[in-house]
């Protein structure tokens, strides 16, 4: 695909990938309604009965149930993304790895969020409560959000933002993952924003 960074002479397209309920999705669709430069053309599931595809029609924003098979072969949706004129990928609670032909074609422009701290409690199998529980256990003092780009390895590409907040002696999964939700929904969409915008010459 063509060189990404461009200017704001037209639309910046992004395609939200998400597998849940996506409350972050919807934080990124609310946020960037009010900046019509920047839109988010096309959200993406795994998921078929997932709420982020109702979020998603409740916007009247296209949405692309995926396939695992064609997915992971690399290259079967690029066609699509390209009709779309997509030109970033955010992962919003989006569990599978994407495949290093899609990473390939839109190079430094796919981001995704983090419940933790990277490079700690990252890697396979290391979402949700899974993270908030390792979290606790190990009696961490403190936990966040990673925001950072995708390459081919889970949860490696270079961090982007990161934000934290404090673990209390008697703090569980559920109300660490609450604080979590929190700072996710404060900070996701600001720093995509300034992401995009300092890509744009």
């Amino acid at each position: 695909m063509a060189e990404r960074k461009k200017k704001m002479d037209k639309p910046v397209n992004i395609a939200i990938f998400a597998s849940g309920a996506g409350s972050n999705a919807a934080k990124l669709i609310e946020y960037f309604h009010n900046y019509p430069q920047i839109n988010i053309s096309l959200v993406v599931c795994n998921v078929p009965q997932a709420g982020v595809l109702s979020i998603a029609n409740q916007h009247q924003i296209d949405s692309l149930v995926i396939q695992k098979e064609q997915f992971f072969r690399g290259d079967a949706y690029l066609p699509v993304f390209e009709n779309y004129a997509i030109d970033w990928i955010v992962l919003a609670g989006f569990l599978w790895k994407v495949p290093p032909a899609i990473i390939k074609a839109f190079p430094g422009h796919i981001v995704n969020i983090h419940p933790a701290l990277l490079p700690r409690y990252g890697g396979k199998g290391m979402y949700g409560h899974f993270v908030h529980e390792a979290v606790i256990e190990n009696k961490e003092k403190q936990s966040g959000i990673s925001i950072h780009y995708v390459d081919e390895i889970y949860d490696h590409g270079k961090i982007i933002f990161q934000a934290t907040c404090k673990v209390e002696p008697n703090e569980t999964a559920i109300t660490l993952a609450k604080k979590i939700q929190q700072l996710e929904h404060r900070f996701f969409a600001p720093e995509i924003h300034k992401l995009i915008m300092s890509n744009c010459s």
